[in-house]
């Protein structure tokens, strides 16, 4: 083909998303892999190293952008850490794959890429100011400030998720305790209640008493930490995406009520709760964002 495409990548704990996009962000191709266990960084490596050679074959392919689970350093060429993955500290992982397939490589933070996907096509679409969160396996955040990703001096900027909501609380991953991460995952459902979200989603659908009860504490326990970020940031918007937000409609109201509550008006004038327009391909929409916006620099 003679037009170029790059390629987008996300890489998942369980599984690693790979796309072929053009520059207006159609998506040409794409395929989803199983993440290989246990996810040592050359296993990935491996295992997206031959759909890459099938994408750059059959297109015209110039770049790849990749997403991954913890922060790159400040030149987005090393993986420092890989939060849930074994292995993952300050790997050269830019480099590995282009020695691999000879094409530029840049790396993001999985949340920050399913943010640049969002201002791209989604949600944050036409959103100078905003923050992302990712309710999922973790809370992962980014954030938006003049039209622009921040991911402050040493490229690690943005962990919303891990920011306190409860001193003394649950024991997090990061080193952290009482985080909004350890009271808003996937994980976090599961320990409060035994169920998974989707579960949870399907009986409120229902009018089970428990569920809506549940998405209502979920609601006003997730406005809380959101408060802490809006005293801070200010934004116009603040996006909620991750596989919890498939159940928006129940916990979206007791949310934005507790932001109410909690954040003085002149910190949150027009502010508005909006929830992700991607889904689970906003983080390889925003890679090849990455990848398009390498090759422009």
């Amino acid at each position: 083909m003679s037009q170029q495409q790059v390629i987008g990548i996300d890489i998942g704990g369980t599984t690693i998303s790979l796309g072929c996009f053009a520059a207006d962000g159609t998506c040409l191709k794409s395929l989803r892999i199983a993440t290989p266990q246990p996810a040592t960084p050359e296993a990935i490596v491996n295992a997206i190293a031959n759909p890459i050679q099938t994408f750059h074959h059959q297109y015209s392919c110039r770049a790849i952008g990749v997403g991954m689970p913890g922060p790159t350093d400040e030149t987005n060429r090393i993986a420092r850490v890989g939060i849930n993955l074994p292995d993952w500290t300050d790997i050269p992982l830019a480099q590995w794959l282009e020695d691999k397939t000879h094409l530029p490589v840049t790396l993001a933070n999985d949340a920050n890429c399913a943010a640049v996907g969002e201002a791209w096509l989604g949600a944050g679409k036409d959103i100078e100011n905003f923050i992302l969160l990712t309710l999922g396996t973790g809370v992962g955040g980014a954030i938006f400030i003049n039209g622009q990703l921040f991911t402050g001096s040493y490229g690690a900027a943005g962990e919303l998720g891990l920011v306190t909501l409860y001193p003394g609380g649950y024991p997090c991953n990061s080193g952290n305790q009482g985080s909004l991460e350890q009271y808003a995952s996937i994980g976090a459902i599961r320990r409060l209640t035994g169920k998974e979200p989707l579960e949870l989603g399907q009986l409120a659908a229902k009018g089970d008493r428990n569920s809506l009860a549940f998405w209502q504490q979920y609601g006003k326990t997730l406005g809380a930490g959101i408060a802490s970020l809006v005293y801070v940031l200010t934004p116009e918007a603040v996006i909620l995406g991750g596989g919890i937000s498939a159940s928006a409609e129940y916990f979206f109201p007791a949310t934005l009520a507790e932001i109410q509550i909690r954040v003085h008006p002149s910190s949150r004038v027009g502010l508005k709760l909006l929830k992700a327009a991607l889904g689970n391909n906003a983080g390889m929409i925003g890679a090849a964002k990455l990848a398009w916006n390498l090759l422009t620099k």
